[in-house]
């Protein structure tokens, strides 16, 4: 059983890796950018100077390992979660803007006497707030605190996407912080490069803590993300060829720390592909997370041993179309 403390620093020291902290709506990333080469991490903490990720908790933390289906049907995503029980994941749940005070637990010691301010997203596992020292933002902040962000005629939000303050995501077992702007109209419409937000009112008014995607245990909760190296898909999204070792670095956590039914169906085609078996041989698993399993098999054996008649077979059986509920956004409020 791989440890998972060892796991997530030798991620932390990965510049293919990436990381988030968030809930299905609101979300913090943290990623490297081409070329940079990132520090030894210390205490499970990284910084750069877009951004930073600091895993300050392991204790009751349960991994869970997951591939998930992609609309184009030659890729796949994958994640760690690190979940916790719901009730130990809980946090403040603030539903207006509100002061916090300065942030003392800052990931560099120059941002320790700006302000926090809880943006008041209400949501279940994370404390979205935005971090400054700028006067002039803070008396706007501070005259509408108290106030939900999303009334009518608050001036509180277009004047932080007009500042750019720091995003700081807080959860119980750490804190993701971005320095970089927010995306919008002063980055082109699109989100920088590396570490970035994205706070979605429409997917936040769905109420839920992760995207369905995610298939997390009933009773826990995804508190932080982390991203091993995806081996087809490249940090900005684009195809690549196959890396064998990420793809084998994968697999074991996923053997380690995966969902049964997922890795069960997986396994399945995997062995009755081997063996040359006709599809009929086995039935549609009844789950959504054992058809994505097995809708996944599919397409990472093709990757791995190139096209085929029988491979056909299967795939027009039980991967025709990938135009199903089994399939959502790969990375909600990312393109593609």
């Amino acid at each position: 059983m791989a440890d998972l403390q060892t796991v997530l620093e030798k991620g932390l020291a990965d510049p293919q890796a990436g990381w988030n902290m968030g809930s299905f709506g609101a979300i913090a990333e943290f990623h490297h950018v081409k070329d940079e080469r990132p520090a030894v991490p210390n205490d499970m903490t990284q910084v750069t100077d877009r951004g930073g990720v600091q895993i300050a908790r392991l204790n009751g933390v349960r991994p869970v390992a997951y591939e998930t289906l992609s609309p184009r049907p030659h890729r796949w995503s994958q994640a760690v979660s690190l979940c916790l029980p719901a009730t130990k994941a809980a946090m403040h749940r603030r539903d207006t803007l509100t002061e916090l005070g300065s942030d003392d637990d800052a990931l560099r010691p120059q941002d320790r006497g700006a302000i926090l301010f809880d943006m008041g997203l209400a949501q279940l596992q994370v404390d979205f707030c935005i971090r400054t020292a700028d006067p002039a933002l803070l008396e706007i902040l501070r005259a509408h605190s108290g106030q939900s962000l999303f009334a009518a005629g608050n001036p509180a939000m277009p004047a932080i996407l007009q500042a750019h303050p720091h995003r700081v995501a807080l959860t119980r077992i750490g804190r993701v912080e971005v320095y970089q702007m927010i995306g919008g109209p002063d980055t082109g419409g699109t989100s920088p490069e590396g570490p970035h937000t994205h706070v979605l009112p429409k997917l936040l008014r769905a109420g839920r803590t992760h995207s369905a995607n995610a298939p997390i245990p009933d009773g826990w909760i995804p508190c932080a993300g982390f991203h091993p190296e995806n081996p087809v898909i490249g940090r900005l999204g684009e195809e690549k060829a196959l890396n064998q070792a990420a793809f084998d670095a994968f697999q074991a956590l996923l053997s380690d720390w995966g969902v049964d039914d997922y890795c069960a169906a997986k396994n399945t085609v995997w062995a009755a592909l081997k063996a040359g078996q006709l599809p009929q041989s086995i039935s549609e698993p009844a789950t959504r997370t054992g058809r994505a399993g097995l809708r996944n098999g599919l397409r990472q054996w093709r990757r791995l041993h190139g096209d085929s008649k029988l491979l056909d077979q299967w795939a027009a059986r039980f991967d025709a179309s990938t135009l199903s509920e089994d399939v959502e956004a790969e990375n909600p409020g990312h393109e593609g």
